[in-house]
């Protein structure tokens, strides 16, 4: 018996609007940067051009997920296609750590032996980029917190602009001091922001692929207040998981009074459990299905599982 179906895809917050237009802008700085690399033959900008057209791809990905979410559920796809969201966020972590590894390798190269890198140039394709990164940040900060999705894509965009800044910084310095190694420096300070947010990010997309219980949620404090409930004597098979940002689901098997299934009480338990789960804890676990039985239905399922 469950509560109720997961929402119409109207309803699922997709963003594509906000993403769209975040990949749009992305791309075009990643035109912008390829440009300047090209014109003045700068290693450093056309590193950070890659880097850029990287968060570009996983723009893309973000937004081919927001499309595929917002498709309707179907007998054979009962939840939708709302976890591809998940996917696209492990892929874009992923991306992420490539990108905070090549960093770091090349920083560390290029202590040793730097480039020459033209800094005037180096300063106007960076503001570029920059300016780019902050409209783009900009779009996609108030949704942030609703969707991994968009998560993720801001933390692609953040990247960038970190890289950005990276490359600003190294062109000062190098325009006044004309210390080269500038530049392997910003790379490792870039790489030491952006590998730990795409750790966290990975991890929480692994939490929710390997169906862990939902952070905020303890199973042991949610079974004793189902115990507490009038009629009901066990709870066993207690499963909690997430499908996707903002829905949470709960599953169990109940045993209540043999008599409940006779004089009527049976809804009025079921109801009970639900309220309970959905209104009493800090997660709202709204979307449950939970299984009510006797307990000689409990014991031959015990015996059969042996």
């Amino acid at each position: 018996m469950s509560s109720h179906q997961p929402d119409p895809p109207e309803s699922v917050p997709t963003h594509r609007g906000r993403l769209a237009l975040a990949c749009g802008i992305t791309c075009g700085v990643v035109v912008a940067q390829f440009l300047g690399a090209w014109l003045t033959g700068s290693l450093a900008l056309l590193t950070d051009a890659v880097h850029s057209l990287t968060d570009s791809i996983g723009l893309l990905i973000a937004l081919l997920a927001a499309s595929l979410m917002g498709r309707a559920p179907t007998s054979g796809h009962t939840w939708g296609f709302r976890r591809i969201e998940v996917l696209a966020a492990a892929v874009q972590a992923l991306l992420l750590l490539g990108i905070g590894i090549y960093a770091a390798v090349e920083g560390v190269a290029r202590l040793s032996s730097p480039p020459s890198v033209p800094a005037g140039e180096l300063l106007l394709f960076g503001a570029i980029g920059l300016v780019g990164n902050v409209i783009s940040l900009a779009v996609l900060s108030s949704g942030r917190r609703s969707s991994l999705n968009l998560r993720a894509a801001f933390l692609e965009v953040l990247a960038d602009a970190l890289g950005s800044l990276g490359v600003i910084a190294a062109a000062a310095v190098i325009t006044l001091t004309g210390w080269q190694q500038a530049d392997a420096v910003a790379a490792l300070v870039i790489a030491a922001m952006i590998l730990p947010r795409a750790a966290l990010l990975l991890r929480e997309a692994g939490r929710i692929l390997m169906e862990f219980t939902p952070r905020g949620i303890d199973l042991d404090e949610v079974r004793e207040h189902m115990l507490a409930q009038p009629h009901v004597h066990e709870v066993h098979d207690l499963h909690a998981s997430t499908v996707a940002s903002g829905l949470p689901v709960i599953t169990g098997h109940v045993v209540v009074d043999d008599g409940c299934f006779h004089d009527g009480h049976a809804p009025a338990i079921l109801h009970q459990l639900r309220t309970c789960v959905a209104e009493h804890f800090d997660v709202s676990l709204e979307h449950s299905t939970f299984q009510l039985e006797t307990a000689e239905n409990a014991a031959q399922e015990r015996q059969r599982h042996r």
